[in-house]
């Protein structure tokens, strides 16, 4: 039997080629060859959207559709919305007693998106929520609720895998074998730099290049897209490897990409016509997802009913998973009533 996928993505927007490049494109490969369940988490996209839940709803779909346009099969993969699985609430709770709060606080993802929050938000960033900071135990709730065995992350994420394999190993050693600690699945791909140069592109960043964006807005951002500084007039030599509008060129694979290296140190090639050439490729690139995208945009009824039967096919399985939870936890009271009647 196949191994499960177990990923997930909060819909708290329209994907970038930071979603395509550093998670998804793999996705679209995992599911040639696992059992993979991906989860529209939206019930952890509330933990910091809580007073938008209309923002969420909204997110759902269009996340869904942007997803399917990138390559994501239903007929391969589901895709089931992370609200509508009531067991992972249940287990998010009976896991919360078998963690301790100063545990979650060292998280290092937490940290990181503490720190992340009260930089842009200054005293009210440290107004973290209980939610907030027990994403993890959230996350352990969705793995094991699906029976997730290899989950795909980036090195930045494997702090909470840990955290779930530690949630695990405890619920095992106090209710008997159980649960099955997941692996990580840990992606070849670096974090995808921002349009600026940041290490990192975000939506909060405003450095990021959207699937839905038109043309026009493509070609406004890459043509305000960071170079060498280094380079001041056109006929200057520069170095590629730290310009975004080459950088760009190789995340795309531009079949020219030997071209514009080598013109590019020699000075014969200007950072104006260089944009200009990103700008047509990444036309190409987007072309057939904005294609697929108009095709699902018109035909709503069908993801839904895509989301329906990926939902469907979750609950199955967090059901057979909660059962022997509860049973284990000696909280199987439905069985003992059965038997008494």
């Amino acid at each position: 039997m196949k191994k499960t996928i177990l990923s997930g993505i909060r819909p708290t927007g329209n994907l970038h080629l930071g979603h395509v490049f550093g998670a998804i494109q793999n996705w679209v490969k995992l599911q040639e060859e696992y059992e993979c369940f991906f989860e529209i988490a939206d019930v952890q996209a509330l933990t910091d959207n809580f007073e938008h839940p209309e923002k969420v709803r909204k997110n759902v779909m269009e996340l869904t559709i942007d997803l399917l346009s990138v390559g994501i099969d239903p007929k391969k993969a589901h895709l089931f919305i992370q609200s509508q699985i009531s067991e992972i609430a249940e287990l998010t709770v009976f896991y919360s007693n078998l963690v301790t709060m100063a545990r979650l606080y060292r998280n290092p993802t937490v940290k990181t998106e503490i720190a992340q929050k009260k930089a842009l938000f200054g005293n009210e960033g440290e107004s973290v929520t209980y939610g907030f900071v027990g994403y993890p135990v959230s996350q352990a709730a969705d793995i094991t609720a699906l029976r997730g065995e290899l989950i795909p992350v980036g090195d930045d994420q494997l702090p909470l895998i840990e955290q779930c394999r530690e949630i695990v190993r405890k619920f095992n050693a106090i209710y008997g074998e159980t649960l099955k600690e997941p692996e990580y699945l840990l992606s070849k791909t670096p974090r995808i730099k921002g349009l600026d140069g940041q290490e990192k592109m975000g939506k909060s960043l405003g450095n990021a290049l959207y699937l839905n964006d038109s043309s026009e807005i493509v070609s406004q951002k890459i043509m305000n897209a960071i170079t060498d500084p280094q380079k001041i007039k056109k006929d200057d030599p520069a170095n590629p490897e730290i310009c975004m509008v080459y950088y760009y060129h190789q995340l795309i694979q531009n079949p020219n990409l030997k071209t514009v290296c080598q013109e590019c140190k020699n000075g014969t090639r200007g950072c104006v016509a260089c944009k200009k050439e990103l700008i047509a490729r990444m036309e190409e690139f987007l072309a057939p997802i904005r294609e697929k995208s108009r095709y699902y945009e018109n035909h709503l009824e069908e993801v839904q009913k895509i989301l329906e039967e990926g939902t469907k096919e979750a609950k199955k399985r967090s059901t057979e998973t909660i059962q022997q939870v509860k049973k284990s936890m000696m909280i199987d009271y439905e069985k003992d009533s059965t038997q008494e009647r």
